[in-house]
């Protein structure tokens, strides 16, 4: 600012010096062409005429110099006195507080654990005990398959173990009274335990044909009918009729909906805030709202930020658990998160339509004790919803909010109403 004021001084002298020199050099023409007045009395309107038309392009250069003169010293110069009065302004009074850092995104609805049933063995399908769209429990009998080769192997082959069983009992009494040798013993056990292992295989198999639900969740569109056939493959293929068209797929699909999941990214510049976060072992917060109209909010937990960056996005996903108590939220719904990543302490927050931007920055204009405008430069830190943090000021200034376009350092400012204090949305994590 030092420079500018003896910038300005130094302006000042050389024009007070031009001011007395083309005073001097006026008079001394004047005294020259005062013997020739009566010369100019005899000039005739087509004269002037003539003199206008040969010099009209250096005295139309002369009055733009004047004009660009007169407007460079009122800018640089202004008057108080010429704003006519107060200029009647808005204000807030600043104050230090906690502003929660919000990172907003974009994401899906995910279920929490989903399970397409598929089956284990080839066989036809005896029985359904799902119907579409079911609520079930994790251990409930979904499907029958055709159990009779299965069962009829398992208590034969029980029955085996059983034999195998009684006769090492036997066996054990024998050696004892020494009718049979250790090794036969030994041979006996071994045939017991292994027509166990066998039986215990069948039951296995048998078990195959009982296809239960593994999880809690809400069962999809059932894609067999009795009588199907279903293979030991990742595909299940169904024919209805002549004029229906065959589905493939699984048998049916479980998919967990109380509690869901919803999973977003976070851009990468944002991730040093996240993980000093998760330092603290506190989980973060996040509020969902669902599709492009919804007025529901739902609050609900971060579970992992992913171990890894996307390169192709430059970003992170984020993984974020909700109730769904109502059943009404499906995967695959478009949701907007707002992520409380952190908690700003001591903030200065002021709406962001009293920052004003110019070719040197941006600054604030604060009423002084003597209600005039003083100009403060500022830093944008954060920004959101029409509200930014800022460093600059101190706590208590009087920041004007509406009116700020009518105001020069020094104007005189009447305010609108009473100051009122800086109530706004949190801040997020754009920075400035």
């Amino acid at each position: 600012m030092s420079k500018i004021e003896t910038s300005l001084d130094q302006l000042l002298v050389k024009l007070g010096q031009f001011k007395n020199v083309a005073k001097t050099r006026l008079c001394a023409l004047w005294q020259k062409l005062s013997p020739q007045a009566d010369k100019l009395k005899k000039i005739d309107y087509a004269s002037a005429k003539a003199f206008v038309v040969k010099f009209k392009w250096r005295l139309l250069l002369a009055l733009i110099l004047l004009y660009a003169a007169s407007k460079t010293y009122d800018y640089f110069f202004p008057a108080a006195d010429k704003a006519g009065g107060p200029v009647t302004v808005t204000t807030v009074v600043v104050e230090k507080k906690d502003v929660p850092l919000i990172i907003e995104a974009t994401g899906t609805i995910v279920s929490n654990s989903i399970v397409d049933i598929r089956p284990m063995v080839t066989n036809t399908v005896a029985k359904i005990s799902v119907k579409d769209g079911q609520e079930v429990k994790a251990g409930d009998l979904l499907f029958t398959l055709d159990d009779r080769n299965d069962k009829a192997n398992y208590e034969k082959l029980k029955a085996l173990a059983d034999d195998a069983q009684k006769q090492y009992l036997r066996a054990k009494e024998l050696v004892a009274k020494n009718f049979i040798s250790k090794a036969g013993l030994e041979t006996s056990l071994a045939n017991a335990k292994s027509a166990q292992a066998a039986a215990r295989a069948a039951e296995v198999q048998l078990s195959f044909d009982y296809i239960r639900s593994p999880i809690d969740g809400r069962a999809g569109i059932v894609n067999v009918f009795p009588g199907s056939l279903v293979q030991a493959s990742n595909v299940v293929t169904t024919a209805t009729s002549s004029t229906a068209t065959s589905s493939v797929g699984s048998m049916v699909t479980i998919t967990q909906l109380n509690p869901i999941n919803v999973q977003f990214v976070i851009p990468e510049k944002d991730i040093p805030i996240i993980l000093e976060n998760q330092l603290d072992g506190e989980a973060m917060n996040v509020q969902v709202t669902i599709g492009e109209n919804s007025k529901k909010t739902y609050e609900g937990k971060v579970l992992v930020v992913d171990n890894q960056v996307d390169p192709s996005i430059a970003a992170v996903r984020v993984k974020a658990q909700i109730p769904n108590d109502s059943m009404t939220l499906l995967p695959g719904q478009f949701a907007r998160v707002s992520l409380i990543a952190n908690t700003l302490k001591d903030a200065l927050s002021i709406p962001s339509q009293a920052v004003v931007i110019n070719p040197r920055g941006k600054l604030v204009y604060v009423v002084d004790k003597d209600g005039k405008a003083v100009s403060k430069p500022i830093k944008v830190a954060y920004e959101y919803q029409g509200s930014s943090v800022v460093t600059g000021i101190e706590s208590g200034d009087k920041v004007v909010v509406e009116g700020k376009q009518n105001l020069r350092p020094g104007s005189k400012v009447r305010e609108a109403k009473a100051s009122q204090e800086s109530n706004q949305p949190p801040a997020v994590t754009e920075k400035k």
